[in-house]
């Protein structure tokens, strides 16, 4: 080998290892990046979710405390008629039957109008909401019959009692459901002159 083929050996054998060592340069081994510590635990307890709502259940309508003799005798018709001495008679379901309870009702009503002989009553018939307007009219209408028919044979004229049916037109409880439907099946008593 002459002078020149021993120094480009080696010259060459540097050249390709710096080549080696100068591509291994740019392709450094991966470095693990740190991670991120996780995050302190809360001191507060996860949002609960909301309890169900309870089911409301309306109590029946307590009527109001019959008013004295003497305050009745006093009163306009008007304050008669807002404070009612006479309470409304309810009624099952598509029924114009007077049950145990409504039976106590207008015995009540007919005790206080025996008393007022001068008092003229109308008996408006209600139903709840169901059905369609035409037959609600009618079945108020029976109920405010049955109603006067049960007063006439307990003793009150007939001759003072007025009947007239509002069908589902004016509820006590504009509420869609039984507890409403059941306090707008009525016969609802106003005194018109006394």
């Amino acid at each position: 080998m002459t002078n020149r083929q021993t120094v480009r050996v080696p010259l060459a054998l540097a050249i390709v290892l710096a080549a080696l060592v100068a591509a291994c340069a740019k392709q450094s081994p991966p470095v693990a990046r740190p991670t991120p510590p996780p995050p302190p635990p809360t001191t507060t307890q996860p949002e609960r979710l909301p309890e169900p709502p309870q089911p409301v259940v309306e109590p029946v309508p307590v009527p109001p405390e019959p008013l004295l003799e003497e305050d009745l005798n006093a009163r306009d018709l008007d304050t008669l008629n807002r404070d009612s001495p006479l309470l409304p008679a309810f009624f099952a379901f598509d029924s114009q039957e007077i049950d145990d309870a409504a039976r106590a009702t207008l015995d009540a009503n007919a005790d206080l109008l025996r008393r007022y002989p001068n008092w003229v009553v109308t008996i408006e018939g209600h139903c709840d909401e169901r059905g369609t307007a035409e037959y609600n009219l009618a079945l108020g209408e029976r109920r405010a019959l049955s109603a006067r028919a049960y007063l006439i044979q307990v003793g009150v004229s007939g001759d003072r009692l007025r009947t007239v049916s509002y069908g589902k037109e004016f509820p006590f409880d504009p509420g869609h459901d039984e507890v409403a439907w059941a306090k707008n099946r009525r016969a609802h008593f106003v005194i018109t002159s006394k």
